[in-house]
C-alpha cells in the first residue's frame, strides 16, 4: 500500500485520544471548573441554563489554547526536521509520537505511573502563565470565562502532550493545529457533562479493568500513529482512488 502523508495523523485518532483521556480530565479540569463555578454569583450557579454558557466559554477558551499549542508544535516540528530529509524527519517524529502515546496508554491503565513526570516539562511555562488565570477570579462575564479557559488550557498535562506529539507528525502547521482542535473536542463530553457525564466517568475511573481497556485502546492508537497506513479512513480513500 502506498504511504499517504495526508493521513499520518488522523483527526479521528486525535478525537478518540481526547475521549480516552476523559478520566484524567475529571481529576484536573473538573477541579478547575469547580473553581470557576464557585467564583460565579449565586444567581448564576443556581440555574444550569445560566451556568452552561460560562462552562461552554471556558471550554472554548481551553480548546483554543490547544489549537494554538498545536500550531506551535507544527512550527517546532518544521524547525527540528530541517537538518534531516523530509522522509527521515517525519518518520522519526511518527515513532516518537507513538512512543509517547504508548506511555500515555500505559499510564491510563495504571502500569506506568512515572509517565506523569512528563508533565514537569511544561511546569516552567505554567508558572509564568498561571498568575494571569488567578487575576480573572472571580469570573464575572463570559469573556472572562473564555480567557480563564485559555489560561488553564496551558496547564501541564501528559495526555495533552501526547496529543501534541501526534499533532507534530502532520508535517503541516494548519493540520497540527486542527489535530489539537479535535483532541480538545474529544475531551468535551467529560468536562462539559457537569453533574451528569462526570459522575458516570468518575465511577468508571475507579474500575481498574475499565482503565486497562482504555489504556490498551490508547496503545492501539499509538500503532496507528506509527503505521498510518493502518488508518481505516486512509485505507478507504486509497481503495476508492484505485
Amino acid at each position: 500500500m502506498e504511504f499517504d502523508l495526508a493521513f499520518n495523523a488522523s483527526y479521528l485518532v486525535a478525537f478518540t485520544m481526547g475521549l480516552f483521556s476523559s478520566m484524567h480530565c475529571i481529576g484536573m479540569c473538573g477541579s478547575i471548573i469547580g473553581t470557576l463555578t464557585l467564583s460565579l454569583s449565586p444567581e448564576i450557579r443556581s440555574k444550569k441554563t445560566r451556568l452552561f454558557p460560562f462552562v461552554l466559554n471556558y471550554n472554548v477558551g481551553r480548546i483554543t489554547s490547544y489549537a494554538i499549542a498545536g500550531a506551535l508544535a507544527g512550527i517546532i516540528q518544521l524547525i527540528l526536521t530541517m537538518p534531516l530529509s523530509h522522509g527521515q524527519g517525519h518518520r522519526l517524529l511518527q515513532l516518537l509520537s507513538a512512543a509517547i502515546m504508548t506511555g500515555a496508554g500505559l499510564y491510563i491503565a495504571g502500569w506506568f505511573p512515572r509517565f506523569a513526570y512528563i508533565e514537569k516539562a511544561g511546569a516552567h511555562i505554567w508558572k509564568k502563565i498561571e498568575p494571569f488565570g488567578r487575576k480573572l477570579i472571580p469570573v464575572k462575564n463570559r469573556t472572562q470565562a473564555y480567557l480563564f479557559g485559555m489560561v488553564w488550557g496551558w496547564l501541564p498535562c501528559g495526555l495533552v502532550y501526547s496529543g501534541l506529539a501526534l499533532a507534530a507528525t502532520t508535517g503541516d502547521i494548519a493540520k497540527s493545529s486542527l489535530t489539537m482542535l479535535f483532541f480538545g473536542l474529544g475531551t468535551l463530553p467529560a468536562v462539559m457533562g457537569v453533574g451528569i457525564m462526570t459522575g458516570i466517568l468518575a465511577r468508571l475511573s475507579r474500575m481498574q479493568y475499565f482503565k486497562q481497556i482504555v489504556g490498551l485502546l490508547m496503545i492501539a492508537l499509538a500503532f496507528v500513529a506509527a503505521m498510518p497506513w493502518l488508518n481505516p479512513y486512509a485505507l478507504t480513500i486509497h481503495l476508492r482512488n484505485h
